[in-house]
């Protein structure tokens, strides 16, 4: 092993390449497909989701949630 940090790029096609011989390409695909990169902006629907609420407020319906 090298103590270089490889590059990304790199770094995810060594990843993947492992995952396949250890696991096949089947199982390998089946578990990377549960990843996503996601979409929109989670900033801006967060201001909006929670602008009227306190961090009080978020804590009480987390532990009301929660009985």
């Amino acid at each position: 092993m090298t103590s270089a940090n490889p590059t990304l790029p790199v770094l995810t096609h060594n990843v993947i390449a492992t995952l396949c011989r250890e696991f096949g390409v089947v199982k390998t695909t089946r578990f990377l497909n549960q990843y996503s990169s996601g979409y929109g902006n989670y900033t801006e629907e967060r201001d909006e989701l929670f602008k009227n609420l306190t961090v009080d407020d978020i804590v009480k319906q987390i532990l009301l949630d929660r009985e």
